[in-house]
Order: C-alpha cells, then sequence, then structure tokens
C-alpha cells in the first residue's frame, strides 16, 4: 500500500501547480550524498515515519457482497496507518526553494479527502476516502531537528503531509452459498423418531423486483 500513496502524492503535485514544470518528484531520503547528485530542481517528498492510527482501529468483521447483494466473503475492517512526508524543495537560490513550496501547498492545502476513485490498485479497492493533512501540527515522536540529523544534512524549510491509509487485515475468507433445502423429522409421544418420516422442506429463493413501478405480492 505504501507505494500506492506514493503514486498519489507523486499524482497531485505532477498535476497542481507544478503542472508543466518539469520538476523532479523524489521519494529518497535527502541525504548530503543525494543532494549531491541532483542537478536540476527537485521536490522530496521523503516517508519519515510510518505508525497505526489507534483511534480508527474497528473490532468484529465487515461483509463483501456481489452484485446480486449476496454475502461472498468476510474479512477484517482495515488497520489504518499515518504516513508521514517531509517535503521539501531543492534548487541553488532560497527564493527559488520557497516559490516551489508555495505551489506545494497550494496544490495540496485543498484536498483534505481522496476519494477512493482517485485511489490505485488495492489502495482504491478498498472503497475508502483516505484523509489528507498538511502541514499540522508535527506530533511523531521525532523531531524534525532529530530527522535531519539522521540524514546528516543541514535543516531546510519543510512541509509535514500525512497520509492516514487503509491497509487490509488479513485473512480474507469465503462464505458457503446460503441454506435453501433442509430436512425435519418429527420425534413420537415416547421421544422417539422410529417410523418418523423424513420431511424435506426448500426455501424459496426471494426474486429480484422488476423496476415496473409495481409492487411484488
Amino acid at each position: 500500500m505504501i507505494h500506492e500513496v506514493d503514486e498519489v502524492i507523486k499524482r497531485l503535485l505532477e498535476g497542481g501547480a507544478l503542472s508543466g514544470s518539469g520538476i523532479d518528484i523524489s521519494f529518497e531520503a535527502p541525504t548530503r550524498d543525494w543532494a549531491a547528485r541532483r542537478n536540476a530542481p527537485a521536490v522530496n517528498a521523503y516517508l519519515y515515519d510510518i505508525r497505526e492510527d489507534a483511534k480508527r482501529r474497528q473490532r468484529g468483521q465487515a461483509s463483501v457482497r456481489d452484485e446480486r447483494d449476496v454475502v461472498v466473503r468476510r474479512r477484517r475492517p482495515p488497520r489504518w496507518f499515518r504516513l508521514s512526508y517531509l517535503v521539501t524543495a531543492w534548487t541553488k537560490q532560497p527564493q527559488d526553494e520557497h516559490r516551489l513550496l508555495s505551489a506545494v501547498l497550494a496544490t495540496l492545502l485543498p484536498r483534505e479527502l481522496l476519494s477512493p476513485d482517485e485511489l490505485p490498485g488495492a489502495l482504491g479497492a478498498l472503497g475508502l476516502s483516505v484523509p489528507l493533512t498538511v502541514a499540522g501540527l508535527h506530533t511523531e515522536s521525532r523531531s524534525l531537528a532529530e530527522i535531519w540529523s539522521a540524514l546528516g544534512g543541514e535543516l531546510k524549510p519543510s512541509i509535514d503531509l500525512v497520509i492516514t491509509a487503509p491497509f487490509p487485515a488479513y485473512p480474507e475468507y469465503d462464505v458457503g452459498p446460503p441454506v435453501t433445502e433442509g430436512a425435519v423429522r418429527l420425534r413420537g409421544m415416547d421421544g422417539t423418531l422410529d417410523g418418523s418420516p423424513e420431511r424435506s422442506h426448500r426455501r424459496r429463493q426471494p426474486i429480484p423486483a422488476q423496476n415496473t413501478g409495481e409492487r411484488q405480492q
């Protein structure tokens, strides 16, 4: 799922205020070596923290239905994880970096919620909207100074981007078809089944309502 969130971020940045600019979108760790190899303006979105959003955890099971509204599978509710990205701009001039960061803010601030049809692959198949938080209060255990120190670089202006994404909880298993026929035997007055015939019972399947404007009887 994480790589699919990367795809979402890349598509958002390339299609917003930076559209047509040719700015490179990178997900590599912005270390000194990476900065030295860079030879063109870039926006870097470094994934620095992954942790579960325990407040969103749900218990029980969810039913998966087919096009006939019949339950075909059951699965546990997904687990939600906060993916925190450190978004920075890299050019030769600080003023140009600030312009790039302004373009990133202009692109991401209107996108507080991503609908399922905007999400790729298995992430979109879950049918859940994904919240997006830009430049919010930094609540993770590591400070930005600690992150930059670990990267071996100097502190730069950055935007904290958090996408809370669902991850499917396994296992998911098929369910059997609905029971449509059974057998009943009645006990005699003495409590035995001697001589009691077996009576079969067939359950009628509901007939889908036709779109005729008439109610079924």
